[in-house]
């Protein structure tokens, strides 16, 4: 009966440091997420300029890490490099010290499109996201965010409007520095990994040959969601002024998932060329 207690107690004080571990973690990146954001930088004139006046304008970001392009934690940047060759603005990629990351400015009918690459890590990518927005004149509300998804299997995608980061710490960073929770989010999965691999090292790695034959056709349907998504008229959100975080969590809650996967036969034969 001792035993047992001493294992319990065990038990919790290991816990409690964990929580400790976690919370001291996410208060450390809140602040650099404060430092970095607090960087002042000069707009430039020309397009950006234009892009504050003319029209409506959206502002679509792929999440990940900067040199691991090729990692299922960057499958949000793969989607966005797939979507600017869709658009044939693939080669127009440019540095922009002014929000710490690449950025291509396009055209999708009638609305002005600012694709964004953050140079900086996952867990500051809002910094990033932040200074874009500022840039360009850009609403919450009209950033898409895209970004891997661990509890979904590889295959499924999901249009999500807003609400909370589910873990995700790019995501995280995000709403901390856009200080609201209202961006559609394009969640790609990667799947949870199998036997004892860890979390960490399955999304810091990379698709095998089997996985990129079926992220073909993710990154497909991925681009097609996309373009449905900024191509919508949405004239309730135009008229509306940009939410609160209070206000972007409450509509949030109102709102639906929508999902979209290959189906068995497509992941099939995809596996099998």
């Amino acid at each position: 009966m001792v035993m047992v207690r001493l294992l319990v107690l065990c038990c919790i004080e290991l816990a409690n440091k964990l929580l400790n571990f976690v919370t001291m973690r996410r208060l450390l990146t809140r602040v650099l997420n404060r430092v970095l954001l607090s960087e002042l930088f000069t707009p430039l004139m020309g397009i950006e300029a234009e892009i504050h006046t003319q029209g409506r304008r959206k502002l679509v970001v792929g999440l990940g890490n900067p040199g691991m392009e090729g990692t299922r934690h960057s499958v949000g940047m793969a989607v966005l490099g797939a979507l600017a060759a869709r658009l044939g603005v693939a080669d127009r990629w440019r540095g922009d010290k002014h929000v710490s990351g690449e950025v291509i400015v396009s055209e999708v009918q009638q609305t002005h499109v600012v694709l964004l690459r953050p140079r900086l890590l996952m867990n500051v990518n809002g910094v990033s996201v932040a200074k874009a927005a500022g840039k360009y004149g850009i609403r919450p509300e009209d950033i898409v965010l895209v970004h891997d998804e661990l509890d979904k299997p590889l295959g499924k995608i999901v249009i999500k409007h807003g609400g909370s980061a589910r873990g995700h710490n790019g995501v995280r960073s995000c709403v901390d520095c856009l200080q609201t929770d209202v961006m559609p989010r394009l969640r790609v999965g990667i799947g949870r990994p199998t036997g004892k691999t860890p979390v960490e090292r399955h999304v810091l790695g990379r698709f095998s040959s089997e996985e990129k034959k079926v992220l073909e056709s993710v990154l497909v349907q991925s681009v097609d969601l996309l373009l449905s998504q900024l191509s919508q008229e949405d004239s309730q959100q135009d008229s509306q002024p940009p939410s609160s975080p209070a206000g972007g969590r409450q509509a949030a809650q109102k709102r639906k998932e929508t999902e979209r996967s290959s189906s068995p036969a497509e992941i099939s034969a995809a596996a099998k060329c």
